[in-house]
């Protein structure tokens, strides 16, 4: 009966450790498959539109025309649920990281799933991406104040400082909330370590160093 149990305990263990690695291997391609689109996207819009210039224009004219066909092109941005909007790049732990619309489990899979109800560089508010901390965000807790996020969006590339950071309970909607200026609000599962639904949030506050380019 021992050795049975034994045996049973050994296969349950088995299965128990190839679930995790298909998981992961799984995440890992849906990831990789999804920052591929993400870049292919940015290279093309990067030169469909692009604002070319007359060798008489004046550093004014330039800057003028540049913000105005970031304009247009915000204007024409409205993604839908699943779509992939852009790139988060984070150079202190060395992450690129494809952004998807929405946050329902399909969507994090694949990516960092940006909060649907909260707006978009550039808009002036707050704009929260999530992500889970065993594998997207999984190095977060080794950010600092001082660390720099760059968001890569089909119609600008835009700069991000952490200035602040707090854990807070899973059921605190508070974090979610009109800013009154731009925001940039990253939030993953915490403990990081954690073994199942972990019962607090992670969140990070990064604020604006830079127009968009």
């Amino acid at each position: 009966m021992r050795k049975m149990l034994g045996f049973i305990f050994i296969i349950a263990g088995g299965l128990l450790v190839a679930t995790s690695l298909y998981l992961i291997y799984h995440h890992k391609f849906a990831t990789e498959q999804s920052l591929q689109e993400a870049e292919s996207l940015l290279a093309e819009h990067a030169e469909t539109n692009q604002v070319v210039f007359n060798p008489g224009d004046n550093n004014t004219n330039k800057e003028r025309d540049r913000q105005q066909r970031l304009e247009e092109l915000r204007k024409q941005f409205s993604p839908k649920a699943g779509d992939v909007i852009g790139v988060l790049h984070i150079p202190k732990i060395d992450a690129k990281l494809p952004i998807i619309e929405g946050t329902d489990e399909d969507m994090l899979e694949r990516g960092v799933g940006h909060y649907s109800p909260t707006v978009f560089p550039g808009d002036k508010e707050q704009i929260l991406l999530s992500g889970h901390r065993d594998t997207i965000f999984r190095k977060m807790g080794d950010l600092e104040k001082g660390d720099k996020f760059i968001v890569e969006m089909l119609y600008g590339t835009f700069e991000y400082e952490m200035r602040e950071n707090e854990i807070v309970p899973a059921d605190d909607t508070t974090t979610i909330r009109p800013m009154g200026e731009e925001v940039l609000t990253l939030s993953t599962c915490y403990p990081f370590t954690f073994i199942g639904s972990a019962p607090d949030r992670y969140i990070i506050y990064a604020y604006p160093i830079s127009n968009e380019k």
